[in-house]
């Protein structure tokens, strides 16, 4: 086997680190994040597992209540993805030129800067995948307690999604195909699947207690948003490394497939397409493949240095590499000022940057429609949101504006509001669809950003609705949903 040479890596490493701290603090929270500052430690919740809102509260406990310490545990799991992707490279035979390529190529993919310049439950997925392949990889080519490693990680990785799950039936059809006598024949690999489950098993046990919310999540994404998710899934697996980056995981996986050294890998390549299929026909979102993606792109890495020996094949392979981390730090980083963000196509390219945008000035126009109400009738308000982007912001940034809750996902556990709450701030519901559970309803602004960027609050009403119909026992499941 190769050595690893350190150099690279670690130079990739803190030239990606670097980039993120600058940039990390820029606009605003994204809503997701906003959420995760509102969830309370518990085993699971009804979206997604507790590991990702917990390493951002642990590293605020460490850093400050701010965002870019929230954003801290991304720049180390993205640090983490080019070693582990760079390890994955020399596994499979390559040497400096072949993991020079894969951590300068993926450090700044859009994957590396757009997931490292969120905390998000993709960053850490991201992590864990690329982990797992590695030591499926090692458990097929060398030893088959590399399984009880990969269980292990794969259990890790139910505390933060269970799309984990999505990648082992994959390389179980891999296996199928490949008949490998380290892979399903090897009680290595079950009694790596049975140590999965159980460091899984609280997280699990939550889910089942709590009659399988996430089934009801994946259900309402499915039906809010399959469709749209079809139609993007294949066109977006050539942009989510970058379009410069795509003839080279694209030989890594016809590599996979037809190297015959690396038959006991071919599991991989196989795995790819099934998890295509899978995600299309349940209309998850585009990204889910991205971790299988990148371990793909690694073993790419291997045949294209080899093919870039030249000077001239050197040159184009550099030039395609740095045009790629140029096109992706627009697109992915916060680098264009707010304020002309709107001038842009980026909110169109990227649909992570309208949600870091105007949660303050929206927090302020809900803090003054509180304010505005008489001393007593305020004192009986509560703040009902459509969503938990801006029930996260009113509890960030709008400390006047009393107890905020919403229906929507995890949030929902944390109602109902009191009984002695007889008036109710909405934020982004529309009033027709809530007007009959008051007996009166009037809306009183409109939410703006001032900076004409489109988001999902943009635009969106501002209500007080006065005398509960119900109880707000009886009257608080209507408030739920899922997406």
């Amino acid at each position: 086997m190769r050595p690893l040479f350190k150099l690279h890596p670690a130079l990739a490493s803190l030239a990606l680190a670097a980039v993120l701290a600058i940039t990390n603090g820029r606009y605003d929270y994204h809503r997701d994040e906003l959420y995760f500052l509102m969830l309370k430690p518990a085993w699971g919740y009804a979206d997604q597992g507790p590991l990702t809102p917990l390493l951002g509260h642990l590293s605020i406990a460490a850093l400050g209540n701010t965002v870019w310490a929230l954003r801290f545990p991304s720049i180390l799991c993205m640090v983490g993805v080019l070693w582990l992707a760079a390890l994955i490279t020399r596994e499979l035979g390559g040497g400096k030129a072949a993991q020079a390529l894969c951590v300068w190529g993926l450090a700044f993919a859009g994957v590396a800067l757009g997931f490292g310049h969120l905390l998000s439950t993709a960053t850490v997925d991201l992590l864990v995948w690329v982990a797992v392949l590695l030591f499926a990889i090692r458990a097929l080519t060398r030893d088959p307690r590399w399984w009880l490693a990969a269980g292990a990680t794969a259990g890790i990785g139910l505390y933060n999604k269970h799309l984990i799950v999505l990648l082992l039936i994959g390389l179980a059809a891999g296996l199928l195909e490949v008949r490998s006598p380290n892979g399903l024949r090897s009680k290595w690999l079950w009694i790596g699947v049975a140590l999965m489950l159980v460091i899984g098993s609280p997280n699990l046990i939550y889910q089942a207690l709590n009659g399988w919310p996430q089934l009801e999540m994946a259900a309402a994404i499915r039906d809010g948003d399959g469709a749209e998710n079809r139609v993007l899934l294949l066109p977006f697996q050539f942009l989510l490394l970058g379009v410069f980056l795509v003839p080279v995981w694209a030989a890594g996986l016809w590599a996979l497939f037809r190297r015959p050294e690396w038959r006991p890998v071919r599991a991989l390549a196989v795995a790819y397409p099934v998890l295509l299929v899978i995600v299309l026909v349940t209309g998850g979102q585009f990204y889910y493949p991205i971790g299988l993606l990148a371990a793909v792109y690694a073993a790419g890495c291997v045949p294209v240095a080899a093919w870039a020996a030249s000077r001239g094949r050197r040159a184009l392979l550099t030039t395609a590499v740095a045009l790629n981390a140029a096109v992706s730090a627009v697109v992915a980083l916060p680098l264009i000022p707010v304020e002309a963000v709107d001038g842009t196509p980026i909110p169109l390219m990227n649909g992570t940057v309208p949600d870091q945008i105007g949660w303050r000035a929206y927090a302020r126009q809900v803090e003054s429609v509180v304010m505005s109400l008489s001393p007593e009738e305020a004192a009986r308000t509560v703040v009902i949101t459509s969503n938990y982007g801006e029930a996260g912001a009113l509890d960030r940034y709008a400390a006047q504006a009393g107890p905020v809750y919403s229906g929507h996902n995890a949030l929902f556990e944390y109602g109902p509001p009191p009984e002695s709450a007889t008036t109710v701030v909405t934020v982004g519901l529309p009033l027709e669809r809530v007007d009959d559970y008051f007996e009166e309803c009037t809306a009183v602004a409109v939410l703006d950003n001032h900076v004409g960027v489109e988001n999902e609050e943009q635009g969106r009403t501002v209500g007080v609705c006065r005398g509960p119909a119900l109880n707000w026992s009886e009257l608080w499941p209507e408030f739920r949903h899922y997406s």
